[in-house]
């Protein structure tokens, strides 16, 4: 019997579970998890980019908790001793059509409250990157480097210390309202708990629709893959390296990221999965492939940005036009310095009507707490968007004690 059980133990989860054990640690709290690991999807597959609120619209839930967020997290990492780096990284314009969203940018940046970030000519921006290719850019010094499994696995030994427990191995086959309660069924056990909390990332939709609430979006999963510079070509890029994004599109496009740990990333594309944790082109699951298929906004995002699409899907099998795209940014790179890299996959909430929706989308019920969309920068967010979540929670338990569970 606990008074909260959250479903899922990627970053999100795991900071909104320890969020309300450090509000409130009389209240009984268990994760729930499918794997036999903790933070092996969406977190496990991060490229480790500590984002510093650039991007994201003035008042939005993105732009909120992605500042308060890098607040949180730094503190955190010093507290606990997590190795980061704030690097800093430069957005770079190729071409004068990109001025516009250049400035756009810029200016968004110092609504959200960014300092000492710096408008870049030419050569200015050779000072930073020596090697790239661009006419103007801006400098954002708050951009950094981590590992988000190591800040999940601290999160997890907090939540434990906190007197929390942690099911991994527990796939959640139904939930069930029984008496006023909520029984969360597993392969191994039923927990019953008075608040559900679904964090279930790549398979938000499902659980979602297990707890009875009405489910008005799908799960679009976006596999990004990655190239490694050959240790050779390191040299080329000293920190982060970024393109002017598409502001019609809710990814970043090709870019170059240098790793907490070592190397150079150089990525990703985005193509649709053939399942929802479909990590490389031979992962298929026929039956969440027809899914996503069949979804009605789904067919209209194709309709919509079909172009777009076939050029990621283009470059997903042609390692020459990858290298082309990566050319644009670094024009020395060749097809011969890149090698195999990793890959993720993003859980891209998608209305009825076509809508990529590039919020945090949080649907609330009686006894559920779903967070229905929780894409970039949910890792550097994890920490505010835990605290908001268990803001929600806790509201329920204001006057629970564990005697009362």
């Amino acid at each position: 019997m606990y008074n909260v059980v959250v479903i899922g133990g990627g970053i999100v989860g795991l900071a909104s579970a320890l969020k309300i054990k450090e509000s409130n640690p009389k209240l009984r709290v268990a994760v729930v998890e499918k794997e036999k690991g903790l933070a092996t999807h969406q977190t496990g597959h991060n490229s480790g980019v500590i984002h510093s609120g650039l991007y994201y619209k003035p008042g939005s839930l993105k732009a909120k908790n992605c500042v308060d967020g890098y607040h949180k997290l730094l503190r955190f990492s010093d507290e606990e001793e997590i190795p980061y780096e704030l690097c800093g990284k430069i957005v770079v314009a190729t071409n004068e059509e990109q001025i516009d969203t250049l400035n756009m940018l810029y200016e968004r940046g110092i609504q959200n409250g960014l300092t000492g970030m710096k408008k870049l000519n030419k050569e200015e921006l050779n000072n930073y990157e020596p090697h790239v290719n661009g006419i103007q850019g801006i400098h954002v010094p708050q951009t950094g480097i981590i590992d988000y499994k190591a800040v999940a696995a601290k999160y997890a030994e907090k939540i434990r210390h906190f007197g929390g427990d942690i099911f991994p191995d527990n796939k959640v086959l139904d939930i069930e309202e029984n008496k006023g309660f909520i029984q969360v069924i597993t392969q191994h056990q039923t927990l019953t708990a008075r608040l559900v909390i679904n964090c279930s990332g790549l398979f938000s939709d499902k659980v979602a629709k297990l707890t009875g609430v009405p489910v008005n979006y799908r799960i679009i999963p976006f596999r990004g893959e990655y190239f490694k510079l050959k240790k050779e070509k390191e040299h080329l890029v000293k920190n982060l390296i970024y393109p002017v994004p598409d502001p019609n599109f809710p990814f970043l496009g090709v870019h170059f990221t240098r790793m907490i740990g070592g190397g150079i990333e150089a990525g990703p594309n985005a193509v649709l999965a053939y399942r929802r944790e479909g990590y490389t082109k031979s992962d298929i699951n026929l039956g969440e492939l027809a899914g996503t298929l069949g979804w009605k906004g789904f067919r209209k995002v194709a309709a919509k940005y079909w172009k777009t699409g076939l050029g990621e899907f283009y470059r997903s099998y042609s390692k020459s036009a990858f290298t082309k795209a990566l050319q644009e940014l670094l024009p020395e790179i060749q097809k011969s310095d890149l090698e195999p890299g990793g890959s993720g996959v993003r859980a891209q909430a998608c209305d009825r009507e076509g809508g990529l929706i590039d919020d945090f989308l949080i649907l609330e019920s009686d006894k559920v707490i779903n967070v229905g969309n929780a894409p970039s920068p949910a890792a550097t967010s994890s920490l505010a968007i835990g605290e908001h979540v268990a803001a929600l929670a806790l509201k329920r338990f204001e006057k629970v004690t564990t005697e009362k569970v």
